[in-house]
């Protein structure tokens, strides 16, 4: 169906191809994963299948790309839509209506489909994704997870023979990450849809998939083969596969229930002993916060969403110093009291009550639109409660002035690109280090931990979504402020970049600062968080420590917790420690 011939894309004046020597066949009615590190290419890859590489990206694309025997380079992207849907990583960029409804018509209109047949399959994928309770809701309304869905099902309605997905799940809830999945399922098994899939939270979809397409670095040959085959040697693998190579199991376990066949040995070596929590609650005073600093403004909402803090040590410093409380004065960091949000029509948080203390990482989790990034927005001022009180380093966020406010909290919203206006990676950090009064290179420092490679002349549009999410994390952490919000920030990043922002996370946390995570991703918050919350319907569903609340909740528990239950075990790092 997708056929690779030594394919090669150069972008601009780049004297290195992005990918080299691509040399593939995928063939029809098969689910195949494409895989790698951040920013070796996968994303041209996929926009090479749908002829958007290189008609609107630009660029130079040698070699030949056939879909169906259709030429990608003498087809652009409109006279592929009968044939290829795409969704890319940004579901904002994909939309061209307002309503949800709207949205899944408008692909089978441009194809000319009749209204009747239109109406069907426009009723069948609000059912299939769950999605016919937000028929008639605009789309800017929508969570960032419930646009994802919508995004997906615009391209199903037109029953394409080919799907191409990049990163279709990086937004949603575990739950609704599932509802997804099946239903490529469905149409890989029952009508022979082809779909090509780029996606770094293998944990969800690498048992499903039929081949595994691995790009090791940027411009390198891909290697291809079965899942357990590429997982063997992959430098990206979730869990499941590093639990598995570090109890010497083979085959290597690509599923929670392969694992948990062959784990009776192991459970029986950890009984006794005891996990490491991730690390411990400094508590105390929170970090001195009377230095200036700058931006971010939220250019989406108008509303200043973060930087702030002291002046930025390296990371490096950081460690160096290790554990321990900062200058300024005790008390909690952030307190909410009964807090309530009504955001049209609907009541996006009710009765929340929250403390957050220096030193303490929480994660936020809950479904699509359970008020998650509510309740971020309203610690930041975005956002005026309708009950209830917000105080955050003493001050009500919505009636603080933003220079004075943004001295406290820090948000990295889900959209990077919001906090990013420089022409140059470079720029950016300048500008950063500049607006939080840091060492220069502070923030470039930060974005080499994150993602090493990025040159500083890169325009930031060119980075992939993960580097760019990475820029926009540096900037922000760059003025290191008191209390830090980031709302789903490993979307796009893959493992070893998780791993590195973890390090900084924790550095951050040891020094006194608070840290919200605001995620779907059960992994990351296994690794990091000292306590979580799951919100439903914008209620308190369940708060208390990490091992108690996730291990008690089959949506919400990291794999090594499903596969060493009952143990409360969460991490390979922590099982790696204990044997």
């Amino acid at each position: 169906m997708i056929r690779f011939e030594d394919v090669s894309v150069t972008y601009g004046d780049g004297s290195v191809p992005v990918i080299r020597g691509v040399d593939l066949t995928v063939p029809e009615g098969e689910l195949v994963l494409l895989v790698g590190p951040s920013g070796v290419g996968k994303s041209t890859l996929l926009g090479a299948v749908s002829g958007l590489v290189p008609h609107f990206t630009g660029g130079t694309l040698r070699g030949r790309v056939t879909v169906d025997g259709r030429d990608t380079r003498t087809h652009k992207p409109r006279e592929l839509a009968d044939l290829v849907g795409t969704v890319g990583q940004d579901p904002l960029a994909h939309f061209v209506t307002d309503t949800v409804e709207e949205e899944l018509a408008y692909g089978m209109e441009s194809l000319g489909l009749a209204p009747e047949v239109m109406r069907r399959r426009v009723e069948e994928t609000l059912d299939l994704l769950g999605l016919a309770e937000l028929r008639d809701r605009p789309i800017a309304t929508l969570s960032g997870g419930q646009q994802q869905r919508v995004a997906i099902g615009s391209v199903l309605t037109p029953h394409p023979k080919v799907l191409v997905l990049d990163e279709p799940t990086s937004a949603l809830d575990p739950a609704a990450a599932e509802e997804v999945l099946a239903v490529l399922q469905r149409l890989v098994h029952d009508l022979g849809t082809t779909v090509l899939m780029a996606e770094h939270r293998l944990e969800r979809v690498v048992q499903y998939a039929d081949q595994v397409i691995l790009l090791p670095a940027p411009g390198t040959p891909p290697v291809t083969g079965s899942p357990a085959e590429v997982m063997a040697l992959s430098p990206v693998h979730p869990p499941v596969v590093a639990l598995g190579r570090l109890a010497g199991w083979e085959p290597l376990p690509l599923s929670v229930r392969d694992a948990r066949r062959r784990a009776g040995a192991l459970r029986d070596r950890l009984t006794g002993l005891s996990p490491t929590p991730p690390f411990p609650v400094t508590g105390g005073k929170p970090p001195d916060p009377s230095t200036p600093f700058g931006r971010v403004l939220n250019r989406r909402t108008g509303s200043i969403g973060a930087s702030g803090g002291p002046p930025g040590r390296s990371l490096g410093e950081i460690e160096e110093r290790g554990p321990g409380r900062s200058p300024g004065s005790g008390g909690a960091l952030a307190e909410i009291r009964a807090l309530g949000v009504r955001r049209d029509r609907i009541d996006a948080l009710r009765r929340v009550t929250l403390t957050l203390a220096p030193g303490e990482t929480l994660a936020l989790m809950g479904r699509n639109g359970a008020g998650k990034s509510t309740l971020l927005a309203a610690l930041v001022g975005m956002v005026e409660p309708t009950s209830g009180t917000v105080l955050v380093g003493g001050r009500t966020p919505h009636r603080t002035h933003p220079r004075e406010l943004i001295r406290q909290v820090g948000l990295v919203p889900q959209e990077p690109r919001d906090l990013l206006y420089a022409d140059t990676v470079a720029a950016e950090c300048a500008a950063a280090d500049a607006d939080a009064d840091a060492a220069p290179g502070s923030c470039r420092a930060l974005v080499s931990e994150l993602l090493p490679g990025v040159p500083d002349a890169t325009h930031p549009r060119d980075l992939s979504e993960g580097q760019r999410l990475a820029l926009a994390l540096a900037v922000v952490l760059t003025g290191r402020p008191p209390l830090l919000l980031l709302d789903e920030p490993t979307r796009g990043l893959d493992y070893a970049a998780k791993a590195r922002l973890v390090g900084i996370l924790k550095a951050l946390a040891a020094e006194g600062h608070a840290i919200v995570l605001a995620t779907h991703d059960v992994e990351l918050a296994a690794e990091l968080a000292h306590r979580v919350v799951i919100l439903a319907d914008g209620e308190v569903l369940a708060d208390g420590p990490t091992r108690e609340v996730v291990v008690s909740s089959p949506a919400f528990a990291p794999q090594v917790a499903k596969v060493l239950a009952p143990q409360q075990w969460l991490t390979v790092a922590q099982v790696r420690e204990a044997l």
